[in-house]
Protein backbone atom coordinates (compact mmCIF):
# COMPACT_ATOMS: atom_id res chain seq x y z
CA UNK A 1 0.00 0.00 0.00
CA UNK A 2 1.01 3.45 -0.59
CA UNK A 3 1.49 5.35 2.72
CA UNK A 4 1.55 8.73 1.25
CA UNK A 5 -2.02 10.56 2.14
CA UNK A 6 -4.08 11.27 -1.40
CA UNK A 7 -4.08 14.79 -0.52
CA UNK A 8 -0.27 14.86 -0.61
CA UNK A 9 -0.27 13.58 -4.06
CA UNK A 10 -0.60 15.34 -7.66
CA UNK A 11 -3.87 17.33 -8.11
CA UNK A 12 -4.20 15.77 -11.65
CA UNK A 13 -4.33 12.11 -9.48
CA UNK A 14 -6.43 13.28 -6.43
CA UNK A 15 -9.85 11.68 -7.27
CA UNK A 16 -12.02 14.43 -5.78
CA UNK A 17 -10.26 17.15 -7.88
CA UNK A 18 -9.45 14.49 -10.97
CA UNK A 19 -13.73 14.54 -10.67
CA UNK A 20 -14.47 18.25 -10.73
CA UNK A 21 -11.90 18.95 -13.40
CA UNK A 22 -13.01 15.85 -15.75
CA UNK A 23 -16.20 14.46 -14.33
CA UNK A 24 -16.90 10.74 -13.30
CA UNK A 25 -16.62 9.03 -16.44
CA UNK A 26 -12.84 9.87 -16.34
CA UNK A 27 -12.14 8.16 -12.43
CA UNK A 28 -11.82 4.29 -12.08
CA UNK A 29 -14.17 1.94 -10.11
CA UNK A 30 -11.61 2.42 -7.84
CA UNK A 31 -10.79 6.32 -7.48
CA UNK A 32 -15.03 6.39 -7.09
CA UNK A 33 -14.91 4.00 -4.23
CA UNK A 34 -12.00 6.11 -2.46
CA UNK A 35 -13.97 9.45 -2.92
CA UNK A 36 -16.60 7.43 -0.57
CA UNK A 37 -14.03 6.20 1.88
CA UNK A 38 -12.33 9.48 2.04
CA UNK A 39 -9.64 8.85 4.46
CA UNK A 40 -7.12 5.94 4.80
CA UNK A 41 -4.99 4.70 7.41
CA UNK A 42 -1.61 4.38 8.65
CA UNK A 43 -1.12 1.30 6.34
CA UNK A 44 -2.36 3.36 3.19
CA UNK A 45 -4.46 5.77 1.40
CA UNK A 46 -8.18 6.08 0.72
CA UNK A 47 -7.48 4.28 -3.09
CA UNK A 48 -5.45 1.56 -1.51
CA UNK A 49 -8.69 0.59 0.36
CA UNK A 50 -10.74 0.64 -2.21
CA UNK A 51 -8.18 -1.21 -4.66
CA UNK A 52 -8.21 -3.99 -1.74
CA UNK A 53 -12.61 -4.21 -0.95
CA UNK A 54 -12.69 -4.20 -4.82
CA UNK A 55 -9.78 -7.20 -5.04
CA UNK A 56 -11.49 -9.13 -2.77
CA UNK A 57 -14.84 -8.67 -5.14
CA UNK A 58 -13.18 -9.69 -8.51
CA UNK A 59 -13.16 -6.34 -9.09
CA UNK A 60 -16.96 -6.72 -9.69
CA UNK A 61 -19.09 -4.06 -8.66
CA UNK A 62 -22.34 -6.62 -8.19
CA UNK A 63 -20.25 -8.57 -6.05
CA UNK A 64 -19.76 -5.59 -4.27
CA UNK A 65 -23.57 -4.67 -4.04
CA UNK A 66 -24.38 -8.40 -3.05
CA UNK A 67 -22.05 -7.85 0.75
CA UNK A 68 -23.66 -6.72 3.80
CA UNK A 69 -22.21 -4.59 5.82
CA UNK A 70 -21.68 -6.97 8.07
CA UNK A 71 -20.08 -9.51 5.60
CA UNK A 72 -17.36 -6.40 4.46
CA UNK A 73 -15.98 -6.15 8.33
CA UNK A 74 -15.59 -9.46 8.29
CA UNK A 75 -12.75 -8.99 5.91
CA UNK A 76 -10.71 -6.72 8.60
CA UNK A 77 -9.22 -3.90 6.10
CA UNK A 78 -7.59 -1.80 7.61
CA UNK A 79 -9.12 2.20 7.47
CA UNK A 80 -12.59 0.14 6.52
CA UNK A 81 -15.06 0.80 9.06
CA UNK A 82 -19.00 0.90 9.84
CA UNK A 83 -19.62 4.04 8.44
CA UNK A 84 -17.55 3.98 5.20
CA UNK A 85 -19.30 0.37 4.54
CA UNK A 86 -22.67 1.88 5.16
CA UNK A 87 -21.67 4.94 2.62
CA UNK A 88 -20.45 2.38 0.02
CA UNK A 89 -23.56 0.07 0.02
CA UNK A 90 -25.93 3.40 0.18
CA UNK A 91 -24.53 4.76 -2.89
CA UNK A 92 -24.47 1.50 -4.93
CA UNK A 93 -28.11 0.83 -3.48
CA UNK A 94 -28.85 4.63 -5.28
CA UNK A 95 -27.28 3.65 -8.41
CA UNK A 96 -29.34 0.87 -8.71
CA UNK A 97 -32.54 2.53 -7.88
CA UNK A 98 -31.52 5.09 -10.83
CA UNK A 99 -30.94 2.62 -13.29
CA UNK A 100 -34.32 1.08 -12.14
CA UNK A 101 -36.05 4.69 -12.72
CA UNK A 102 -34.97 5.41 -16.14
CA UNK A 103 -36.15 1.70 -17.10
CA UNK A 104 -39.54 2.17 -15.81
CA UNK A 105 -39.85 5.27 -18.22
CA UNK A 106 -38.99 2.78 -20.99
CA UNK A 107 -41.87 0.44 -23.51
CA UNK A 108 -41.66 -2.22 -22.32
CA UNK A 109 -41.41 -4.08 -26.00
CA UNK A 110 -40.21 -8.02 -24.67
CA UNK A 111 -39.03 -10.23 -22.51
CA UNK A 112 -35.59 -9.24 -22.13
CA UNK A 113 -37.14 -5.41 -21.88
CA UNK A 114 -38.69 -6.27 -18.62
CA UNK A 115 -35.34 -8.88 -17.68
CA UNK A 116 -33.49 -5.89 -17.78
CA UNK A 117 -35.74 -3.99 -15.78
CA UNK A 118 -35.64 -6.85 -13.14
CA UNK A 119 -31.94 -7.91 -13.19
CA UNK A 120 -30.85 -5.02 -10.64
CA UNK A 121 -34.25 -6.09 -8.27
CA UNK A 122 -33.14 -9.34 -8.00
CA UNK A 123 -30.74 -11.09 -9.39
CA UNK A 124 -28.07 -10.46 -6.64
CA UNK A 125 -30.14 -11.46 -3.62
CA UNK A 126 -29.39 -14.34 -1.68
CA UNK A 127 -33.06 -14.80 -0.90
CA UNK A 128 -36.50 -15.88 -3.32
CA UNK A 129 -38.85 -12.57 -3.80
CA UNK A 130 -41.95 -12.64 -6.24
CA UNK A 131 -42.69 -9.38 -7.14
CA UNK A 132 -45.64 -8.27 -9.35
CA UNK A 133 -45.19 -5.24 -12.47
CA UNK A 134 -47.90 -3.31 -13.23
CA UNK A 135 -48.31 -1.87 -16.94
CA UNK A 136 -50.61 0.35 -18.45
CA UNK A 137 -52.05 0.35 -22.05
CA UNK A 138 -48.63 0.98 -23.67
CA UNK A 139 -46.66 -1.31 -22.09
CA UNK A 140 -45.11 1.36 -19.36
CA UNK A 141 -44.47 0.58 -16.11
CA UNK A 142 -46.84 1.71 -13.44
CA UNK A 143 -45.52 0.38 -10.24
CA UNK A 144 -43.60 -3.23 -9.04
CA UNK A 145 -44.86 -4.64 -5.76
CA UNK A 146 -42.84 -7.31 -3.99
CA UNK A 147 -45.77 -9.76 -3.04
CA UNK A 148 -43.64 -12.40 -1.05
CA UNK A 149 -40.16 -12.23 -0.12
CA UNK A 150 -38.35 -15.78 1.02
CA UNK A 151 -39.98 -18.50 -0.96
CA UNK A 152 -42.45 -18.93 -3.91
CA UNK A 153 -45.35 -21.20 -2.73
CA UNK A 154 -49.20 -21.64 -3.06
CA UNK A 155 -49.56 -19.87 0.36
CA UNK A 156 -47.18 -17.00 -0.45
CA UNK A 157 -48.30 -15.74 -3.29
CA UNK A 158 -51.97 -14.49 -2.94
CA UNK A 159 -53.80 -13.64 -6.73
CA UNK A 160 -56.33 -11.94 -4.84
CA UNK A 161 -53.68 -9.64 -3.41
CA UNK A 162 -52.17 -9.16 -7.11
CA UNK A 163 -55.70 -8.50 -8.67
CA UNK A 164 -56.75 -6.42 -6.10
CA UNK A 165 -53.59 -4.02 -7.02
CA UNK A 166 -53.55 -4.38 -10.38
CA UNK A 167 -57.30 -2.74 -9.97
CA UNK A 168 -55.28 0.02 -7.29
CA UNK A 169 -53.40 1.41 -9.97
CA UNK A 170 -55.39 0.75 -13.26
CA UNK A 171 -53.21 -1.76 -14.74
CA UNK A 172 -54.24 -3.13 -17.76
CA UNK A 173 -51.72 -5.78 -17.57
CA UNK A 174 -49.05 -6.74 -15.60
CA UNK A 175 -46.20 -9.67 -15.33
CA UNK A 176 -44.84 -11.62 -12.85
CA UNK A 177 -40.96 -12.61 -11.50
CA UNK A 178 -39.32 -14.42 -9.17
CA UNK A 179 -35.67 -15.27 -8.43
CA UNK A 180 -33.61 -17.93 -8.54
CA UNK A 181 -30.98 -17.83 -5.57
CA UNK A 182 -29.46 -21.01 -7.17
CA UNK A 183 -28.88 -19.87 -10.26
CA UNK A 184 -30.66 -22.32 -11.95
CA UNK A 185 -33.33 -20.67 -14.61
CA UNK A 186 -35.57 -23.79 -14.61
CA UNK A 187 -39.06 -23.52 -13.51
CA UNK A 188 -40.47 -25.87 -10.75
CA UNK A 189 -43.64 -27.39 -10.68
CA UNK A 190 -44.82 -24.80 -8.28
CA UNK A 191 -44.01 -22.39 -10.61
CA UNK A 192 -45.54 -23.82 -13.57
CA UNK A 193 -49.12 -24.02 -11.27
CA UNK A 194 -49.21 -20.25 -9.64
CA UNK A 195 -48.11 -19.34 -13.58
CA UNK A 196 -51.35 -20.97 -13.99
CA UNK A 197 -53.58 -20.14 -11.31
CA UNK A 198 -53.12 -16.46 -11.63
CA UNK A 199 -52.99 -16.40 -15.07
CA UNK A 200 -56.24 -17.82 -15.43
CA UNK A 201 -57.61 -15.67 -12.21
CA UNK A 202 -56.58 -12.39 -14.12
CA UNK A 203 -58.54 -13.56 -16.99
CA UNK A 204 -61.97 -13.53 -15.05
CA UNK A 205 -61.06 -9.82 -14.62
CA UNK A 206 -60.21 -8.93 -18.28
CA UNK A 207 -56.80 -7.74 -17.22
CA UNK A 208 -53.57 -9.61 -18.94
CA UNK A 209 -50.79 -11.31 -17.88
CA UNK A 210 -48.30 -11.07 -20.32
CA UNK A 211 -45.53 -13.16 -19.20
CA UNK A 212 -43.65 -15.11 -15.94
CA UNK A 213 -40.01 -14.38 -16.15
CA UNK A 214 -37.62 -16.05 -13.54
CA UNK A 215 -34.21 -14.29 -12.72
CA UNK A 216 -30.87 -15.36 -11.52
CA UNK A 217 -27.36 -14.06 -12.07
CA UNK A 218 -26.98 -16.19 -14.72
CA UNK A 219 -29.74 -14.94 -16.74
CA UNK A 220 -33.71 -14.82 -16.85
CA UNK A 221 -36.28 -17.55 -18.61
CA UNK A 222 -39.44 -16.06 -20.10
CA UNK A 223 -42.24 -18.25 -19.97
CA UNK A 224 -44.16 -16.54 -22.61
CA UNK A 225 -41.10 -17.15 -24.79
CA UNK A 226 -41.01 -20.82 -23.84
CA UNK A 227 -44.67 -21.14 -25.05
CA UNK A 228 -45.59 -21.79 -21.18
CA UNK A 229 -48.11 -18.94 -21.22
CA UNK A 230 -51.38 -20.99 -22.79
Amino acid sequence: MNNVPIKNWAEDDRPREKLIAKGAASLSNAELLAILIITGSTKGSALDIAQELLAICDNKLNLLSRLSVHEILEYKIPGLGQAKAVAILAALSLSARKEQEDKSRQQITCSKDMADFLMPHMAHLQHEIFMVIYMNSANHIIKHKIISSGGLTGTTVDVRVILKMALQYNAVAFIISHNHPSGSLNPSEQDLAITRAIHSAAKTMDITMLDHIIISDHGFFSFLDNEFMK
